[in-house]
């Protein structure tokens, strides 16, 4: 075999192991709040069996969806289907201003979540490690505070056109937050000893978070 045919069935390996990737990692990224009957809440990347009885909240995956609309050329259509961008953002951070007008003026549909709250903070603290913004996922890559030339070569590799080909119809979703807190009405009291108990209706079944992952993976470099 010749050094260029080893080089090409070497990338075609790592091209294959990256698809894998995309596919094992895509539903490992997502972030459960979970409210447990006695109030605790805690963060996972799986939701609660429905036996439970939690009430389960997620950030809504219709972002992704929306950032591979097939109102896009096709070119792009298949790279925001295959390396979605996810940008997260907080209150009175200038570089998260940015990290936006970047990703803006050259055109890549991305997904906007922002980090305000502390449930919202703990999420991005499981999803990334810390709490810094901006964060960006393109991928399964993830960057770490604003670079404009960091950003534009993970974007470039990912193959996202250097300059807008954005339809002029195109209209950028609007930021939602991290963690959407659902809310519900408060457990009756329990009756006391003795007392006979009131028919009651049936209690509303527990909330099926959405399937699509926040931050679905598969570049690798």
């Amino acid at each position: 075999m010749t050094r260029t045919a080893m080089k090409f069935a070497a990338a075609h390996a790592v091209l294959v192991l990256a698809t894998g990737v995309f596919s094992s990692a895509a539903s490992a990224q997502q972030v459960f709040r979970i409210v447990g009957p006695d109030g605790k809440v805690t963060f996972s990347d799986q939701p609660p069996p429905a036996s439970a009885n939690a009430r389960v909240s997620a950030s809504s995956g219709d972002g992704n969806r929306a950032a591979a609309s097939p109102s896009l050329p096709f070119e792009l259509r298949r790279v925001a289907g295959q390396y979605p961008v996810t940008l997260y953002t907080g209150n009175d951070c200038a570089p998260c201003g940015s990290a936006r007008a970047l990703l803006t003026a050259r055109g890549i549909p991305f997904t906007e979540r922002t980090v305000t709250t502390n449930e919202d903070s703990q999420a991005l603290k499981r999803l990334s490690g810390e709490t810094a913004l901006p964060f960006v996922t393109i991928g399964s890559q993830q960057l770490k505070g604003f670079s404009d030339s960091e950003w534009t070569q993970f974007l470039d590799a990912a193959g996202y056109p250097k300059t807008s080909v954005l339809p002029a119809s195109y209209r950028q979703a609007a930021a939602t937050p991290l963690v959407t807190v659902s809310t519900a009405p408060a457990a009756p009291a329990a009756a006391p000893p003795g007392a006979t108990r009131a028919a009651t209706a049936p209690s509303a079944p527990p909330i099926t978070p959405a399937a699509t992952p926040d931050n679905p993976a598969g570049i690798r470099f």
